[in-house]
């Protein structure tokens, strides 16, 4: 029992702990944990299938998603298979990091949201607008959180295109290439086996696209669904009142270094994205991941 116990104190410790890719994750593999244990438990006493899970994946029919709204959020967060959320986790770490190295942690939560939005607007228009895919409209449900992460993927290859990546038996490639990549082989494969998932990945690069151009102009367009994400997990609060000015004397020495020691530490991230740029992840110290991990957690 009590090794049970640090177990479940140890993992949510870590969910404190992580930044917001770590946290992404831990959501994901729980809510897989749970559906995958639901669905064994409702097998071994007969009790039906995996039908239930209908009402937390996105419906492409409209009536159905009047009844169910919620889905627009939960479907993003379901996965068919071992495999599915696997892929999707390990983009999610790989491309979630290299985001973080140029974009916030809410820039990514925001986004994460987003990518899902425009996946399941985009996967829904699709089958009630085109009619090779009105007989499928009643029966076709999406999940999973590829739109999520194809649009970190886009966000990041707009921001930074000839950042190189790294692949196995392929070598460097850079990002800009990766990107237009996915998105090539999702509309070759709009009429394929998965069409609803190829229709939401492109919604989540538009999306990514989206917030990148717009950023780079001054325009967050996570900025309301941060707000939103805030209010409904309880964070959200009145700005606190401005305290009362306070006059110190005898202290200029203690800001003078207070000061010396951000712009310090300023000039050094400044440092470090630019060796980033350059050279690539791989070339950064360990010392320097870490510094430029902290920084992005700020």
């Amino acid at each position: 029992m009590a090794a049970d116990n640090r177990f479940i104190t140890n993992l949510r410790e870590g969910f404190k702990r992580g930044d917001i890719v770590t946290q992404l994750i831990y959501i994901n593999v729980g809510v897989f944990i749970a559906v995958s244990l639901a669905n064994l438990f409702l097998v071994l006493f007969k009790a039906g299938g995996g039908h239930w899970m209908n009402y937390l994946m996105f419906p492409a029919s409209v009536t159905r998603f009047i009844t169910q709204p919620w889905t627009l959020l939960t479907y993003m967060f379901m996965h068919a298979g071992i495999l599915h959320i696997l892929f999707n986790m390990l983009w999610l770490y790989w491309f979630g990091r290299l985001f973080l190295g140029f974009f916030s942690a809410r820039h990514l939560r925001g986004l994460y949201v987003l990518g899902g939005i425009a996946g399941a607007a985009l996967y829904m228009l699709a089958y009630n607008l085109f009619p090779y895919f009105e007989d499928a409209v009643y029966s076709s449900y999406l999940l999973g959180a590829s739109a999520s992460v194809l649009a970190i993927v886009v966000a990041t290859a707009v921001r930074e295109p000839d950042y190189p990546v790294q692949f196995m038996f392929i070598g460097t490639v850079r990002l800009k290439y990766v990107a237009v990549f996915m998105v090539a082989l999702d509309l070759l494969f709009m009429t394929a086996d998965n069409a609803g998932g190829h229709l939401a990945h492109l919604g989540g690069a538009l999306a990514g696209w989206w917030f990148a151009s717009g950023l780079a102009k001054g325009r967050d367009v996570t900025k309301w669904l941060n707000a939103a994400l805030d209010f409904c997990s309880g964070r959200w609060h009145r700005a606190p009142k401005k305290p009362k000015m306070k006059v110190h004397y005898g202290d200029k020495q203690k800001d003078y270094e207070f000061n010396a020691r951000k712009k310090q530490r300023s000039d050094e991230i400044d440092r470090i994205l630019d060796k980033l740029r350059k050279s690539g992840y791989g070339s950064l110290t360990e010392e320097e991941k870490k510094s430029l991990f902290d920084a992005s957690k700020q």
